[in-house]
């Protein structure tokens, strides 16, 4: 099955035309104003506001700068994109849109998991990738669920009412799917992204070696994020373990 490519960044843009190729899409410019108005309110409000605009420029830089039209000519560029928004911008965000969700709360951790992993597989496949860049509505259809996902799941892995086993369960099983699809897309035989076979080559890269280099960006740098929340997450069950001992020993008259 083959789709007509209309991709939302467009064109795959020349190589000496792609630091001038920014998206000023009106509807993305007023959505990112909406969205950091928002997380503003919420970043003054709770003395966050370094994190609420480092999470804003992570965002533009996924939309907005030449990223988004250099997605458009290699996978791995999109891969890039992809990691900007899971496992940079959403670890940043989090807290802004979920922090005090009450109805999150009533979902088991391994929700968000589980739904992050469908999200994530989902769209790095080859039939799902393709006809997320046939339109607009597509291309959106592809991003906001996987942000969405990925802003409930880290939500899951940092919230400090979440219990440590928990965090550290699904930030572990994360760090594996990653790995997963990383080696999958380092290891296939032969490229799987047909928007890509005809674009690699104005940047010097056959279509398997862009694919072989977004699945090593997926299995390593990718997952850091993650392996620095595990240690978080155990950094701090130690500690707290460490005060309760010392708060239980009986103290000498």
């Amino acid at each position: 099955m083959t789709f007509q490519l209309e991709p939302y960044c467009g064109n795959a843009p020349a190589p000496e035309a792609l630091m001038a190729d920014w998206n000023f899409d009106p509807i993305l410019l007023s959505a990112i104003a909406l969205v950091a108005l928002w997380t503003w309110r919420r970043a003054m409000a709770e003395d966050r506001v370094g994190q609420c605009a480092l999470f804003m420029g992570l965002c533009v830089l996924a939309f907005v700068s030449p990223l988004c039209a250099f997605s458009s000519a290699l996978f791995s560029a999109r891969a890039f994109h992809h990691i900007v928004l899971v496992s940079l911008a959403a670890p940043l965000g989090w807290r802004f849109f979920f922090g005090s969700s009450v109805t999150l709360d009533r979902f088991p951790s391994m929700a968000a998991f589980v739904v992050h992993t469908v999200m994530v597989w989902l769209w790095h496949l080859p039939l799902p990738y393709a006809w997320a860049l046939s339109s607009n509505f597509a291309y959106w259809a592809m991003e906001i669920p996987l942000l969405l996902s990925a802003l409930w799941l880290w939500r899951e892995i940092l919230y400090p009412r979440r219990a440590s086993g928990s965090a550290l369960a699904i930030c572990g099983g994360t760090i594996l799917q990653m790995t997963m699809l990383g080696a999958f897309l380092t290891l296939t035989p032969h490229p799987l992204f047909s928007p890509h076979f005809l674009t690699t080559d104005l940047y010097g890269l056959t279509p398997l070696e862009d694919q072989q280099l977004a699945g090593l960006l997926m299995w390593v740098p990718a997952s850091l994020p993650y392996v620095a929340a595990f240690l978080l997450r155990i950094g701090q069950t130690i500690k707290t373990s460490s005060r309760d001992k010392a708060v239980d020993v009986p103290q000498n008259v």
